[in-house]
């Protein structure tokens, strides 16, 4: 193997290196980025995008036109001849301000209702004003006395398996067995004495009583002698103040749902009438009192966005269109599908969306702006049947306030409250733990109760897996009583509602099939 060789043996056989000065190649050289510190704002100005940028020409041109139609008019002599109408001159000033030049957020109105809460607000808003899908009306009766307890049980009955149903009470302790399998599976620990602890604890709690005095967070039940009807609008309360209505009033008041399990309560009113009417009052006292809009003449200056279900009656949307043109007589009237107001509001062209309601749950694919037919799913349970079924899990272990009614305004708050506060889809979080709650009743003293639960607040929101374990016995009752099915103009055997090929695949393993 040779060596190096050096450079004087190199010169004197001819091979020494040498250098002419002439690169490689004529292709220029690129100097390579600094990879620690680059920067770039390819796509992020707005003259970047074409459609923008055609649009901001176009306003500009506009403001242009307009200025010149402006000096044009003012340069004229006055002869008393009548200029050339100039049209939305005040519009185009103010369109310098608006990028779109023409639609100003703060005078279209979005409008989401849904069976237990309301949405609304502008939509140059961050949030909506959310408030209860509910009014309160003077009436012979409450609904407590009108109704019968929920969660509905026998309260004759010796033994809890006759009390709440033997049926129910199989389902719920496989549902309990099953779960300590799998937490076993997952290396969780698991007391095998846990549900005895927490029933004998329950059973031997009496609560301590709070003087009106000594409760800081005392509720604010609603006056109803404030209630005081005007010209121009009804007499009933609305919202939360509906809510707050105490169920001993004088006189008394009935909450009434225009909404129940997405569409119409046909069940909870006797007329068509009195749902419409019920349904655009609610709508006109929210208007005033959430967006300050008082006098009718200002909802003429605004556009409406309505929201409707991915699978919608067609009645419902002819009665929305028809209250919003007639009753609050908007400039424009938009609706919009919930599945794809959610993509283009989180700024997904994408997505499937999963909408868990209070009484209904939507499931949708959207793709390119577009809801996917035969994608759409509607299922009549939510939030409302997880907070029914967890008092019921809670009563049957005992539950140290027995006497809770949700058909009672405070004991539906109350339940709402321990569902938000204590249920869980975390199994790490299972395990007997010591909680209180209050009962704040109107004219009567703050009760404070002490219980204990184990694994009801993770069994209640598993039921959106196994549905059987809520109580369906009414969500189709009154169902077509007093609103019918829209049917073809044309074809007068087929219905005009939209359809799903998921939705009736569905419907294909209910036994037996129902009524629609």
């Amino acid at each position: 193997m040779v060596g190096k060789v050096s450079e004087r043996v190199l010169l004197r056989e001819g091979l020494e290196r040498t250098d002419n000065g002439m690169k490689l190649t004529t292709w220029p050289d690129v100097t390579p980025i600094n990879q620690k510190n680059y920067y770039t704002d390819y796509m992020k100005r707005d003259d970047q995008v074409l459609a923008l940028r055609l649009q901001n020409d176009a306003t500009r041109d506009k403001l242009v036109q307009s200025a010149r139609d402006r000096d044009r008019l003012l340069s004229k002599p006055a002869n008393g001849e009548l200029p050339l109408p100039v049209p939305n001159l005040a519009d185009d000033e103010d369109g310098a301000t608006t990028p779109s030049g023409a639609i100003d957020p703060s005078r279209i109105i979005v409008i989401h209702p849904g069976s237990q809460n309301l949405r609304i607000g502008f939509a140059s808003d961050a949030l909506p004003k959310t408030i209860p899908t509910a009014l309160a009306t003077k009436f012979a009766q409450t609904e407590s006395e009108m109704f019968e307890a929920l969660p509905r049980r026998q309260f004759e009955a010796k033994t809890l398996d006759q009390q709440y149903g033997e049926e129910w009470s199989k389902k719920y302790q496989k549902m309990c067995a099953d779960l300590k399998v799998e937490m076993r599976a997952n290396k969780r620990k698991v007391l095998p004495n846990s549900k005895e602890l927490v029933q004998t604890f329950n059973r031997r709690t009496e609560p301590e009583i709070i003087q009106q005095h000594n409760d800081p967070l005392e509720v604010e039940w609603t006056d109803v002698k404030k209630l005081k009807k005007s010209d121009f609008e009804a007499e009933c309360f609305i919202g939360h103040e509906a809510l707050r209505v105490p169920d001993d009033s004088n006189p008394k008041f009935k909450i009434w749902w225009p909404l129940q399990h997405g569409w119409w309560n046909e069940d909870g009113y006797s007329s068509q009438e009195h749902l419409y009417d019920d349904f655009e009052t609610l709508l006109d006292k929210a208007l005033r009192q959430e967006l300050g809009l008082t006098t009718n003449s200002e909802w003429q200056q605004y556009s409406c966005v309505f929201i409707i279900p991915d699978l919608y009656d067609k009645k419902f949307v002819e009665q929305i269109l028809h209250s919003c043109m007639t009753w609050f007589e908007f400039s424009k009237v938009c609706f919009v599908q919930e599945s794809m107001a959610a993509t283009f509001g989180a700024g997904y062209t994408q997505a499937c969306v999963v909408d868990v309601g209070a009484q209904k749950t939507s499931v949708t694919c959207v793709e390119d702006g577009l809801c996917i037919e035969d994608s759409r799913i509607n299922l009549k349970y939510g939030g409302y049947d997880m907070t029914e079924t967890f008092m019921k899990m809670m009563l049957y272990d005992n539950f140290p306030y027995q006497e809770i009614n949700m058909q009672k305004r405070s004991d539906f708050l109350l339940a709402e409250e321990l569902k938000i506060k204590h249920c869980t889809m975390s199994q790490a979080e299972i395990s007997v733990q010591l909680y209180n709650f209050h009962v704040r009743a109107p004219n009567e003293p703050t009760r404070k109760y002490t219980f204990k639960t184990y694994d009801e607040v993770i069994l209640s929101p598993m039921g959106v897996f196994d549905p059987s374990i809520f109580d369906n016995s009414t969500k189709l009752r009154g169902r077509r009583k007093l609103i019918e099915r829209s049917y073809n103009s044309y074809e007068v055997d087929m219905p005009d509602d939209p359809t799903s090929a998921a939705q009736l695949a569905i419907l294909a393993l209910v036994q037996p099939a129902p009524r629609l």
